[in-house]
């Protein structure tokens, strides 16, 4: 782990925020487009993330041919999405918007085509505008075999990230869906 992933002398230990998903709650996609969690992604990763306790959670995708890199096997682009996935889904449980800073991950072993990978996640610091987590992948079942892991580092950041960097189209008509809740999820997505 790089120093750049240690939380400093200070940080805080994360705090739910009171209106975050109840335990055991599905989280449900951020925004229909997202290639991680979205429905309207025909080759996505359609990965599902459920609330955990604290400032945690749990998610799952299931490994396709689409996902594919060397014949039978995940490309490890792939199982990275996954995990950056499953980690910028906690900020969901702090309720703020943040962006990828920082992700490192361990391929421990291959994830074939057709696996489940279990994938948990945590945040274990926070300092300012700074979210330390980590996630570990499973395959066989959540309490299989380590295939990957990871530990990041999120930056909070304002709307205005996404407004001023994103294609106007789809951030205008983000702003004018009428739910609040799918309005402010559309942004909790990587830089």
């Amino acid at each position: 782990m790089s120093t750049a992933l240690t939380p400093p002398a200070g940080a805080l230990p994360p705090v739910r925020h009171p209106d975050a998903p109840a335990p055991g709650e599905l989280l449900g996609a951020h925004y229909e487009h997202c290639f991680g969690c979205g429905g309207e992604q025909p080759h996505g990763l359609h990965l599902e993330a459920r609330a955990g306790e604290g400032v945690s959670l749990t998610a799952e995708f299931t490994v396709t041919a689409a996902h594919q890199g060397a014949p039978g096997l995940a490309h490890g682009g792939v199982l990275a999405t996954a995990l950056d996935e499953t980690l910028g889904s906690l900020n969901w449980l702090l309720r703020v918007i943040a962006v990828t800073g920082r992700l490192e991950t361990d391929f421990v072993r291959p994830v074939p085509v057709d696996t489940v990978l279990f994938l948990e996640a945590e945040v274990t610091a926070v300092s300012g505008r700074k979210i330390y987590s980590r996630a570990t992948g499973r395959i066989g079942g959540p309490d299989g075999p380590v295939a990957v892991r990871a530990e990041a580092l999120f930056i909070e950041v304002k709307v205005d990230h996404f407004i001023d960097n994103g294609r106007p189209a789809e951030i205008q008509a983000a702003m004018a869906d009428p739910d609040q809740v799918r309005r402010a999820r559309a942004f909790e997505v990587n830089p």
